[in-house]
Order: C-alpha cells, then structure tokens, then sequence
C-alpha cells in the first residue's frame, strides 16, 4: 500500500516555483557539460604538442572524460537519495568547475587526462538529472517545449564545440577552452541554490545503501574496456595477449555487474525499465546516434586540418552549418508542433543523418566550403528531428518516479556508446586507409603506362635539383608515394562517413516499434 502510495504521491508532485525558472541552472549545466565532449577536438593536436606525445595518444583527453561520466551516472539515483538532488547537483557542477581550472593548469599529458577524467565524474551527473527534471516538472504541451529546449541544447552544444575550441585556440590559448567554464559553473550553482526543489522521490532520505559491489563491478566492466578501444589499434588488438586479458576482465565485468543489478536488494540501476518498449528500443537508437554525433565531430577537424590543411578555428567553423541546420529543424518543429507525430519527425530526422553523412562520404581533396556546408546542414536538422522526438518517446510511458533511474541509465549507455565510437573511429581511419593504400599500390607498377607517365614527367622536372635521372626518378616515385598515402587516408574518411550514413538508416525499421504520444495519452487516460 506504501508503495502505492509513494507512486500516486511522485506521479501528482508539482514544482512550487515556476518551472522555466527551475531548468535555468540544468539547462546551463547541460550546455557546459556536453559542449566540453568536443570543445577539445580541435585543439587535441595543440595539446599533443605541447606534451609531445602522439595525436592517438591525445584522444584520451576525450575519451577520459566520456568514461569518467559513464562511471558516475548509475550513481545518480542512490546520491539523489542520500543527500538530495538539489545538494548533489550543486556538487557535481562544484566538481566540474574546479576540473576545469586543472584542465587548464595541467603540466603534462597524465595530468590533464586525470583532471578530464575528475571533470567527467562531476559532469556526468548533469545532463540525466536535466532531462529527468524537465520530464517532471512540466506536463502536456509544455513538456514538449521542454524536451525540445533540452533537445536543443545536447546537440547543439557539441556542435557548437569545435567552433569555439578553434577560436580560443588559434586567439588565446588551448587551455582557456576549460577556463571559460569557471565563471558559469558559479553561476550555475548561484542558480540551482535559487530556483531548484527536490520532489519527494529525489530528496535526502534514511536508510540509503549504496551498492558497493556493482559499482566496482562497473568500474571493472569500463575502465578496461576503454583502455581496449583506446590502445587495441596500436596493439594489433587480440594478438597482443594483454589486451585479450583486458577484454576478458571487461566482459565478466560486465556480466557481475547486470548480475548484481537482477539480483542485489538495492541496485545501482532498476533495470526493470527495460520492460518498456519505448524506453529499450529508443535507447538503443540513441547510444547509436550518440556515437555517430561524437565520432564524426571528432575526425571531421581532423580530416579539414590534416587533409585540407585547416586551423583550428577553420575547421570548427565548417561545422558550424550543422548548427544552423539545428536551428531551423527547432523552428520547424515549434512551428507545426503536434501537427505530425514524433515517429515521422524520427524517420526524417534518420534519413536526413543518413544523406548528410553520404554526402560527407562524397569528399574529395578538391572541394570548397560549400561541398562541406550542406551536408553539415542536413546533418544538423537530421539531428533534431532524431534525437528530440525519440528522447521523449523513450520516456513518455515511464512513471515519474522513474525518470531519475530511467535517464541515468539511459545517458550511461550514451556516453558509453559515445566514447566506444570515440575510440574506434580511429582505428576504422587506420584500418580502412591500410586497406586502400593496399588496393591503391597495385597502381604502383612498371606496367602502368598512366604511372610510368607521370613518374617520367616528375623526374624531368626534379633532374635538375637531384643532379641525375636516378635520384630525379627516386624522387618522383617518393611523391607519388606520398599521394597514394594521401588518397587511401582521404578514402578511408569517406568510407568511415559511410559506415556512419549506413548506421542510421538501418535505425529507421526501429521508429516503427515505439509508441506514438497519441496512443500513449490514450491509455493513460483510459
């Protein structure tokens, strides 16, 4: 009966402050947290010469903190209820903001990847208790406005990453990207103290146990996974046998960890969740779409600085169109609102990622802004009308008292599928240009009219330099080399696009398993 009773009390539970008030703080929170997943990726070969390490080695200063974040969010639940959520949002942006100022003090390569990582376990908490703040604290139309602000903010700030790390960086310093967080972390914890309520099911309450064991099972399930997809490519993955270790630490990690979370009286995750239709199906259609924004947000600078010789702020701001396009997919949506349902704005939305990574996949060396601006444009409304409509589809037949549990379990596999997809887009760049330098060399032959043409029409033009036809002829057949290498890296970027363009049209038959808003109202009122 208590049960029940808890249930009907969180399901009639409403803020006594006005609710637009309330999402100021998380809505800044948010922001700061996701645009610190990719504010970094243009600087990353800054940051790698400044410790002098290699640019594989500086993707951990990514993926450390996706993993970190990943670690504390099935913490969320049991900290709401140990200390309050209001209290334990205050101190994960405290975390976040003092991680931020170490970021930007580090004085070498470990160090800032633990201060990314400490910046990680204080902003990982963030982006669940947003959403599941906005869930509760609005209903019926306003709930979708809402959503739709949330929506907007988790993808636009990633976008918006790139753009304001290249500008910091080419006009300051690499490390004032983590410096800018200091006065809006403050900020944010004057806010959340002013306008933010705990309801009854996320307050301090007694009594509270903390699963110790699943969470140093989560700990064994992830770090070492993300120690495998970091350094897996550089160990020729299972044929180094530590890495065949770590994977098998990973795997029964995760395995005790599921297993603890069925049977342990109070679990880190309520996986019963799961039950639920709309949740799994489009959970599982955000953790890809999340690895998909994340990796392609990564090597997209990348290939703009390493191929096309872009600066920083350059190849942040060719990204930029992905904004724009999110701006005028929000506009679209808030300007036919219920007019068509969320699963049509999903299936729009997939397709429109599916185009606009095919056409990055078009790329060559040979391109201007533009061949880059549209497809970063389509990609961006993609983006909206995907991950709005199926956030809220995946959580508009839960309880409201299981919204905290819901996201945080939510987000963790988000994260966790973003910084895999982190981590292994480099390792499909490395891969996929070895199989084309492999197909390419072929080309490479005596018995090519077209390459011993060009190799006698570089050698004419560097016998003067080299002294004779033999080092002229070395030297021509160098520079040939030396394209090939180009093209197949070039190739392996537009195969890895297309890898990513083909991922989300295979999403598309899962639109049809969710629920639609229409038919979720109706059984709640029946």
């Amino acid at each position: 009966m208590s049960e029940n009773t808890n249930i009907v009390s969180a399901e009639e539970w409403t803020p006594k402050t006005n609710p637009w008030l309330i999402i100021m703080p998380v809505m800044l929170a948010t922001f700061m947290y996701a645009l610190d997943e990719t504010v970094a990726n243009v600087a990353l070969p800054h940051i790698a010469g400044s410790y002098s390490v290699s640019n594989q080695e500086s993707i951990w200063v990514l993926t450390s903190y996706l993993m970190a974040s990943s670690i504390v969010i099935p913490m969320i639940d049991f900290f709401c209820k140990f200390m309050g959520r209001k209290n334990f949002f205050m101190l994960g942006v405290f975390i976040f903001t003092v991680a931020s100022f170490l970021c930007g003090i580090a004085n070498s390569i470990g160090m800032i990847v633990i201060a990314r990582a400490m910046q990680g376990f204080g902003g990982g908490c963030l982006m669940p208790m947003a959403q599941a703040v906005c869930m509760e604290s609005f209903t019926g139309e306003a709930r979708n406005k809402a959503m739709a602000v949330f929506g907007l903010v988790v993808i636009v700030a990633p976008i918006l990453g790139p753009v304001m790390g290249g500008y910091i960086t080419e006009n300051w310093s690499w490390p004032y990207i983590f410096f800018i967080n200091v006065p809006f972390g403050f900020l944010c914890i004057a806010l959340a103290k002013q306008f933010m309520e705990d309801p009854p099911y996320a307050s301090r309450q007694k009594n509270i146990h903390l699963d110790k064991w699943g969470f140093l099972w989560l700990c064994v399930w992830l770090v070492p996974l993300q120690i495998v997809f970091d350094k897996g490519n550089d160990a020729d993955w299972f044929n180094a046998s530590w890495i065949c270790w770590l994977t098998a630490i990973a795997v029964s990690g995760a395995v005790l960890f599921f297993y603890m979370q069925i049977k342990g009286k109070n679990p880190l995750i309520k996986l019963d969740v799961l039950k639920d239709t709309n949740y799994l199906f489009g959970t599982v259609m955000l953790i890809l779409i999340n690895a998909v924004l994340l990796a392609s947000l990564a090597i997209l600078p990348q290939m703009l600085q390493y191929m096309l010789g872009y600066d920083s702020f350059l190849s942040g701001l060719a990204i930029m169109p992905r904004g724009l396009g999110c701006l005028t997919a929000l506009l679209i949506f808030g300007g036919l609102g219920g007019k068509i349902s969320y699963k049509t704005y999903g299936i729009i939305g997939l397709c429109a990622l599916g185009i606009g990574g095919w056409m990055l996949s078009l790329l060559n060396l040979e391109i201007n802004p533009l061949n880059i601006a549209i497809p970063n444009y389509i990609f961006g409304i993609g983006l909206v009308f995907s991950f709005m409509p199926i956030t809220t589809l995946s959580c508009i037949t839960l309880r409201n008292d299981q919204m905290t549990n819901a996201s945080g379990f939510q987000n963790l596999l988000k994260t966790i599928g973003g910084a895999i997809g982190t981590s292994l887009v480099a390792t499909m760049i490395s891969r996929f240009s070895q199989v084309h330098q492999n197909g390419l060399v072929k080309n490479l032959s005596i018995s090519n009219p077209v390459f011993m043409e060009k190799l006698s029409t570089y050698a004419g033009s560097f016998v003067h330099q080299a002294g004779d036809m033999v080092n002229a002829t070395y030297m021509a057949g160098k520079m040939l080399y030396n394209q090939l290498i180009q093209q197949s890296t070039l190739c392996a970027y537009m195969t890895t696009f297309k890898v990513f363009s083909i991922a989300c049209f295979i999403l598309i038959p899962l639109m049809f398993l969710l629920k639609s808003e229409r038919k979720v109202s109706v059984k709640v009122k029946d």
